[in-house]
């Protein structure tokens, strides 16, 4: 089957420019972070100042129920609530500043991610139009399709819940597999050999590969919780404490992880079965014990003890997260290491 070059070209050059956008859109997220760490810094302060103010007005209160009380204490104390509120104020609209011009760097990430969104699917739809297959045959296309989901799945996520202080922690490692699916990893639009010439290749791959997507996100937001848990709320303290000011509280970036994981092990423990079944139909056995066969069981096991940890009494939300994480790592090694230099009958290695 011949090779449309001019859609070939179209892929390459959407994906890169959506590397680009998601390059941009990094630079604005980490400058939207900044400014939070102010809004947060500043609405900590208001707390203190209103606390302050509270306690002023109690004193005053308690001082004018006593016949034995000092006129000129009294006069200072009412002066120092009265300036204390015009402190409040002034904190009020800086505050409400600040708050807004946060918001403006938010708008246009969140804008400019689902601008690179639009490219990056444009990337895989264009590749597979380019080769006249689906295009999951290679390394290439398999790290196209995964980091397109996961940026899907990332800015659902972030829209509904506002969560626009995730966009640093989430488009930083999607940014380095993009780079390097651009240069170490890409391969030129061709042919599959015969043995992916099959239609369970869409079936199986795009399952495992959605799956595993959602599995990455799941990690990520562990990694986020730990760090939570690490650094509480008002309780951080030195440079991973300035990093995790802006996250939202560890319940929540839990209840994330949580949900994620939910889907991730039906789903990609579904791609397993159906690749058990293609081994059938092209190997006449439906496991062979292949790396790539083994490290994904692995993944899904982890994936399963993760939720199973994380329903049990007795067994810590901080425990149960270091198994999601194992889980990432293992799908990064999967993805990486198994695929590309390994020796197996999955590598895509040298397939085109």
């Amino acid at each position: 089957m011949l090779v449309d070059s001019s859609m070939a070209a179209l892929s390459d050059l959407t994906f890169r420019t959506a590397f680009v956008v998601y390059i941009v859109a990094l630079l604005m997220s980490c400058i939207y972070y900044g400014r939070l760490l102010g809004v947060i810094d500043l609405r900590r302060e208001r707390e203190e100042a209103a606390s302050a103010r509270a306690a002023q007005k109690v004193a005053v209160g308690a001082g004018g129920g006593s016949e034995l009380i000092d006129v000129p204490s009294a006069s200072e104390d009412a002066r120092a609530v009265d300036s204390g509120a015009v402190d409040t104020g002034a904190l009020d609209a800086e505050y409400e500043k600040r708050v807004a011009g946060a918001r403006k760097w938010a708008g246009m990430t969140q804008g400019l991610v689902w601008f690179g969104i639009g490219l990056h699917v444009a990337a895989f739809v264009t590749r597979g139009l380019a080769a006249g297959r689906f295009p999951l045959g290679n390394l290439y296309e398999y790290i196209l399709f995964m980091t397109a989901v996961i940026m899907v799945v990332a800015a659902v996520v972030v829209q509904r819940k506002n969560w626009h202080s995730i966009w640093p922690w989430l488009l930083f490692p999607m940014v380095i597999a993009m780079f390097l699916n651009s240069t170490v990893f890409h391969l030129k639009a061709a042919p599959v050999v015969p043995a992916l010439q099959s239609y369970w290749m869409p079936v199986h791959v795009s399952t495992v590969s959605i799956g595993a997507s959602i599995g990455v996100v799941s990690g990520i937001f562990a990694l986020l919780y730990l760090l939570r848990m690490w650094q509480p709320k008002g309780e951080e303290h030195g440079f991973f404490g300035v990093l995790a000011k802006p996250l939202p509280s560890a319940k929540t970036l839990d209840v994330i992880t949580y949900k994620t994981a939910v889907i991730t092990v039906p789903l990609f423990g579904i791609g397993i079965v159906f690749g058990a079944i293609w081994a059938e139909v092209a190997w006449g056995r439906f496991w062979n014990w292949d790396a790539k066969e083994t490290v994904s069981m692995i993944t899904w096991v982890l994936y399963a003890a993760y939720l199973h940890a994380r329903a049990t009494a007795g067994w810590k939300n901080s425990k149960a997260a270091w198994i999601n994480v194992f889980a990432l790592a293992m799908t990064v090694f999967n993805m990486m290491y198994v695929n590309f230099v390994s020796a197996s009958l999955h590598s895509y290695a040298g397939l085109n």
